[in-house]
């Protein structure tokens, strides 16, 4: 006997059903959604395919209605609520197979809910539910966004809608929010509900990221500002939060579509900004074209203000920033902040529809302080305790890296091809670097004025600089400059107005026809030590012209010591004061001439084109004690010009092969 099919044995069950309840009228009444036990374990069963054939585009045939406290359903059907609300008993959970529920409110007493039910067609009520999974993933065509070239007003729709869900998804548990393929536009430009007092707020109006948050974007995901009008805007914001990250996508500003009509620089639309966030990660994002920064981190309100709240513990990793306008990187007010392995590419460039804004660089360190009248400053913003490593730059209109005003930065391990600097600051270091540019000065520490007492402390050590007309432009006090190779210069290194510092243990090497080992020009040093340097260019080695000639620098002094000095020119000494040569060695002649108090002892002299000493002009108080000096038959060891009376000069002990 054949056995009897699945099929036939269903048909005979559903017919005693049917005929067990004739008269039972619930029979013909719409069923309620199935309850079920929560799931034991089970065996895995590879041949189990009893749901294969579910068709979850289908409608239910059950509602929501009537279930009880601590039930689960299962949504594997599209469940249309009409309109209609309901209101669940406590607890309840509901399951995500495939399925949808749409139009209608759902007012929870607790419960959980999967976040693939959740649409914009469905409004949850009540008190929230949890969501099953912390991880969210953002389907745009579950909330209405419009991907594309919009309008304004659907741009700010695109808005809401994302930060609205944020925050949403937050309060029901989310942790971490997933977007992939997206491309639209957002208004970030204009005054909305978002502001209660309707004053406008860049970091307001734009997409708020919630404090412990992850905000995940992938390689297909695009997030654009609506060309505006605005002076200053922002495409993604954390303003005043903790604990958020975010990862990937790609962030445009409207820099090359923005109006400009209204005048003013337009120079702060950003595409993001961490506006007093803290213990935050942003890394593997690209910002570009802002119509202002890539990124700026700042403080809410002052630092003198009670409620000031800056941004610190801050960490930007990875991330890529290309021809945004102004800066790629701002840093205004922070701490404790570390921006390192990014790409910095075409600040402030000019494009063929916008030019770009000062001060046109990489990665800006730019508080706001003033003078109390006191000697003192006030400080509007305080940026200090900033690392910046291990960056690539590149085509940068200005610079590379520069601190303007800010405090203890640590400058190290970047590959730039434009300038690193610090102007306004002390504790700052340049360590490490490598720079490799084209004219310009590769390295630039302090600022020529009168002001500039407050420069100190800072170090330029272990960088390589290649390709710039001046290697290191180096001022102000207490600075510590060694350990650095320079190649291919007109001037290696340029000493201004510096005191209490100390210069040593640099490599130079240029083969530039108008190359300078140390150019001083129109200046004073003071209390500089300069010591085993070793300089090989061709025009010369070391050339002074005109040091410690102003009134106040007649005790001022500067001491080179054990240097080598490799040149086919003379070194000269031209218009000095207070300069001490000891136990350098030259491969070249050394000319003085015009100059005063110079102690020239123990040097070593080897040359077979130039006299060993040679004092031009008028001379006086010159030492020429001890020094070993070889030069050709038909050469001096040391000529004295008869404008140099003898009287000024003490020639004794020196040694002339």
């Amino acid at each position: 006997m054949k056995e009897i099919s699945k099929f036939m044995f269903l048909l005979l069950v559903l017919m005693s059903l049917v005929t067990n309840s004739c008269n039972n009228e619930a029979i013909f009444e719409e069923e309620i959604a199935e309850v079920v036990d929560p799931p034991k374990e089970e065996e895995d069963n590879d041949d189990n395919d009893d749901n294969d054939d579910i068709d979850v585009t289908e409608p239910c045939d059950f509602t929501l209605e009537g279930l009880e406290a601590n039930s689960t359903v299962v949504i594997d059907c599209i469940l249309d609520l009409d309109g209609k609300t309901i209101n669940l008993p406590n607890n309840v959970t509901i399951e995500y197979e495939g399925g949808d529920i749409i139009n209608g409110t759902i007012n929870f007493d607790g419960g959980i809910i999967d976040g693939n039910l959740l649409n914009s067609t469905l409004i949850i009520g009540g008190t929230k539910p949890q969501l099953k999974d912390p991880v969210f993933n953002f389907n745009p065509e579950r909330w209405g966004i419009v991907q594309g070239e919009t309008t304004s007003e659907i741009a700010q729709r695109n808005n809401n809608i994302l930060e609205d869900l944020m925050n949403e998804s937050k309060n029901m548990g989310v942790n971490t929010f997933k977007i992939d393929e997206l491309d639209a536009y957002f208004e970030v430009g204009k005054v909305t509900s978002k502001t209660s007092n309707q004053n406008f707020y860049a970091t307001v109006e734009a997409i708020n990221v919630p404090s412990d948050f992850n905000l995940v974007m992938t390689e297909n995901t695009h997030l654009r500002v609506f060309p505006n009008d605005a002076p200053k805007y922002c495409l993604l914001a954390l303003r005043d939060v903790d604990n958020v990250t975010v990862t990937g996508g790609n962030l445009y500003g409207d820099r090359d579509e923005h109006d400009y009509s209204s005048g003013g620089t337009h120079e702060w639309g950003n595409v993001m900004q961490l506006h007093a966030a803290t213990n935050s990660t942003i890394s593997n994002v690209r910002m570009l074209n802002g119509s202002g920064d890539g990124m700026k981190i700042s403080s809410l309100r002052f630092t003198f203000q009670e409620n000031y709240a800056p941004s610190h513990d801050i960490l930007v990793q990875n991330c890529t920033f290309d021809s945004n306008r102004r800066n790629n990187i701002s840093v205004t007010d922070g701490f404790d902040i570390t921006i390192e392995n990014n790409l910095l590419l075409n600040a402030g460039v000019d494009t063929s529809k916008s030019t770009g804004t000062p001060p046109k660089f990489g990665i800006d360190v730019e508080a706001v302080r003033t003078s109390d009248g006191n000697g003192g400053y006030i400080h509007y913003e305080r940026a200090e305790d900033i690392f910046i490593r291990n960056n690539t730059e590149r085509g940068s209109a200005a610079g590379a890296i520069t601190v303007h005003i800010g405090y203890k930065v640590i400058i190290e391990g970047n590959t730039t091809e434009n300038s690193l600097s610090y102007t306004y600051t002390y504790g700052t270091k340049i360590i490490n670097n490598t720079v490799n540019g084209n004219g310009g000065t590769g390295i630039k520490g302090g600022k020529n004025l009168e002001t500039a007492d407050s420069i100190y402390d800072n170090e330029i050590s272990g960088n390589t600089i290649t390709g710039f007309n001046t290697g290191i432009n180096v001022q102000n006090r207490d600075v510590l400059v060694y350990d650095n190779i320079i190649n291919d210069f007109s001037t290696g290194i340029s000493p201004i107005n510096l005191k209490n510092s100390r210069i040593y243990n640099n490599t130079m090497v240029s083969s530039r026809d108008d190359s300078r080992g140390f150019f001083i020009n129109r200046t004073t040093l003071d209390g500089v030590v300069i010591e085993n340097n070793d300089i090989t260019s061709k025009a010369n080695a070391i050339k002074i012209s005109t040091c410690n000639f102003e009134p106040e620098a007649a005790n001022y002094s500067v001491t080179f010591d054990n240097n080598t000095f490799k040149s086919s020119a003379y070194s000269q000494i031209k218009d000095a004061r207070g300069v001490i040569f000891k136990n350098n060695s030259f491969n070249h002649g050394v000319e003085i001439y015009d100059s005063q108090n110079i102690d020239f002892n123990g040097n070593n002299i080897s040359t077979q084109s130039h006299d060993g000493i040679y004092l031009r002009d008028i001379n006086q108080d010159i030492d020429l004690i001890s020094n070993s000096i070889d030069v050709a038959s038909n050469r001096d060891c040391v000529r004295i010009d008869s404008t140099t009376s003898s009287s000024e000069v003490n020639d004794s002990n020196n040694d002339c092969l």
